[in-house]
């Protein structure tokens, strides 16, 4: 029996707040997972470091879906971002070694390739719809084959999902939550308008996205996406907050505008009614958030039966670990939809030296044994940890919204 013989995790911040968790066996076989949550990483440090770490050392390396429900069943109060990213820390660095072990890359364990690339889609974004697609047309000229787009609302001083930054889009932008003023009405005129000339610009080759942020009620998410059925959407991304899963039965029954959710999610719970009912084409949920790669792989099964495909969110949020570990996943499933791919910067890709490579719009996590990543530990203790938060919304007569 491999045993786990020693376990830590490393808090560093190039350029953007990583959380990682080390894991050792005793023949020296090392595995990572990320375990980032996005403005409040130090309590998922907090939970491994003070409560799941000690349970693991001396249990079995490769037991790992016993290891997985050992953590989810062990700790009684279930479920939640917290605990899951914990639990999805663990369970990737135990897969980054049992396939280490067995010198293969990951996605061999997982079944194999389906495919022999992973399509990815960038964000193309600005103040104006001039400025969107100026940078649209610089991913295409990159070569990718799927763009989002979100561009600034006209009447609003600045738009969650806009950013100064290109291609390395930070969206937690200052150590205390920034406060930004929403209209509805004025977001609900704009968009349809910027996709109009993005296919008149871009042309029908290119699949077109783009992210609501949990802003609309479900009768405007309706119109929202009829509105856009014309210019073909690949899909509309967390038109509404998605507590309330019923919701979306609203939405399906006014568009065809294929719709995806997910990225807030923790476990197959949370997805349940969505993929049974068919309300979503695509579920967003994510291996740092969601358990793991042992709870995705059970949710993209499940997603599978009822025509659901994957398309896992992948923001900087997420380390080169997981966006590794995504990689592996969405090459085996079957029902591989679209990897969200937010480049990290050149700094944090120094601290986490990766064999995953893009490539003609698509990412291949590479050959190397297990997730291929690795953590230069000297690099990142020069990184100390900065506090900061994603924006808050509120409405123009100070309300605060859902989002």
């Amino acid at each position: 029996m491999t045993k786990i013989k020693a376990a830590k995790v490393i808090v560093t911040c190039p350029g953007r707040n990583f959380i990682t968790l080390k894991i050792e066996t005793d023949d020296g076989v090392t595995g990572l997972g990320d375990a980032t949550l996005n403005g409040r990483e130090l309590s998922v440090a907090s939970y491994l470091s003070d409560h799941v770490i000690p349970c693991l050392i001396g249990r079995d390396a490769h037991a790992i879906e016993d290891t997985w429900q050992y953590l989810y069943r062990g700790a009684y109060w279930r479920r939640g971002p917290v605990t899951m990213s914990a639990i999805a820390a663990v369970d990737t660095a135990l897969w980054d070694i049992k396939a280490k072990i067995a010198k293969l890359p990951l996605y061999q364990l997982l079944g194999g390739a389906s495919r022999t690339g992973v399509m990815v889609y960038g964000h193309a974004n600005g103040n104006t719809i001039e400025e969107t697609l100026a940078e649209a047309e610089k991913y295409k000229a990159l070569g990718y084959r799927a763009i989002r787009l979100q561009s600034g609302v006209p009447g609003l001083a600045s738009t969650y999902g806009v950013s100064k930054d290109k291609l390395f889009y930070e969206p937690a932008d200052a150590s205390l939550p920034t406060e930004n003023l929403w209209s509805t009405s004025k977001y609900m005129r704009s968009v349809p308008r910027l996709f109009e000339a993005a296919r008149t610009r871009l042309g029908e080759d290119v699949h077109l996205l783009h992210d609501v942020h949990h802003r609309l009620t479900p009768i405007e998410a309706a119109r929202l996406g009829k509105d856009l059925e014309p210019f073909r959407l690949f899909w509309l991304e967390d038109a509404v907050p998605a507590e309330n899963q019923e919701a979306f039965r609203l939405i399906r029954r006014h568009t065809t505008t294929p719709l995806a959710v997910g990225e807030v999610f923790n476990t197959i719970f949370d997805a349940k009614t969505l993929i049974e009912e068919q309300l979503i084409d695509y579920i967003r949920m994510t291996v740092v958030h969601s358990g793991g790669i042992t709870h995705l792989k059970r949710i993209a099964s499940l997603a599978d039966l009822y025509h659901v495909k994957t398309g896992s969110h992948g923001a900087t949020d997420l380390s080169p670990v997981c966006m590794a570990a995504a990689l592996h996943f969405d090459i085996s499933v079957p029902n591989f939809g679209i990897q969200e791919y937010m480049r990290h910067t050149a700094e944090t890709d120094a601290v986490f030296p990766h064999a995953y490579s893009f490539k003609d719009g698509y990412l291949h996590p590479g050959e190397a044994p297990g997730l291929g990543v690795e953590i230069d530990e000297a690099l990142a203790a020069k990184h100390p940890y900065k506090r900061a938060y994603l924006p808050v919304n509120r409405l123009e007569d100070g309300t605060m919204t859902n989002w």
